[in-house]
């Protein structure tokens, strides 16, 4: 079968951390591009939601082995405005990547945080299972004079959660970028559970005309 004619499917990643520690630069620098499916997002969202609920997604398009694989990564800000629309953006994701500054105890410290509220907005069918992955970035800062976060520390932490695989990376040089990326695929695939793309963005749709009614916003 010729490749363009088989099934694509779509992976949705969610990439999750404190602001400041490198998420939308780490999605900068993996070679990602718009296509139909963030295309057809922005037919059904009004520019200004961005803003508003504090969360994007780009795309990546790649095979692995025979599957013809579109990653959805969805970039959220630091600190969540609006946790009822949790679970409209959680929902349905097959991978969760947890980022963190090796520079910044804090930003390790609230890994626990983040890993929790996923749970609770995504409400996988078996959370005891759900695959996360870890990184921890900006380990070329100072020539890693000021790092605070030792890999051990990580590892640990990652061993202590089911062994989630940890990657260090650095956005600004590329290091560990495509690696990590090409791991977040592949556990993604093997977590598939075929998002219904329709019902998806029509969910998200409604509740964010819910937050318009209501008059929030971003500020």
């Amino acid at each position: 079968m010729d490749v363009s004619t088989k099934k694509r499917t779509l992976l949705k990643v969610m990439v999750l951390g404190d602001s400041g520690v490198g998420k939308t630069s780490l999605m900068n620098q993996y070679p990602l591009h718009n296509n139909k499916c963030f295309e057809y997002v922005y037919m059904k969202f009004n520019p200004h939601y961005k803003a508003t609920i504090g969360a994007d997604f780009v795309t990546k398009e790649l095979q692995i082995d025979d599957k013809q694989v579109t990653l959805q990564i969805w970039d959220t800000a630091g600190q969540e405005r609006f946790q009822s629309l949790g679970a409209a953006f959680y929902r349905g994701a097959e991978c969760c990547v947890l980022v963190f500054d090796v520079n910044a105890h804090k930003s390790f410290e609230a890994m626990n945080t983040w890993r929790e509220e996923f749970l609770k907005q995504a409400d996988p069918d078996a959370p005891n299972n759900f695959p996360f992955i870890l990184l921890g970035n900006k380990i070329d800062m100072d020539g890693g004079n000021s790092r605070v976060v030792s890999e051990k520390q990580a590892k640990e932490w990652c061993a202590f959660r089911g062994n989630i695989p940890y990657f260090e990376t650095s956005a600004k040089e590329g290091y560990n970028v495509d690696e990590a990326f090409l791991c977040v695929a592949k556990t993604a695939l093997a977590n598939d559970q075929g998002c219904d793309l329709e019902n998806y963005f029509q969910g998200i749709s409604e509740s964010l005309s819910g937050i318009e009614q209501k008059g929030f916003c971003a500020c």
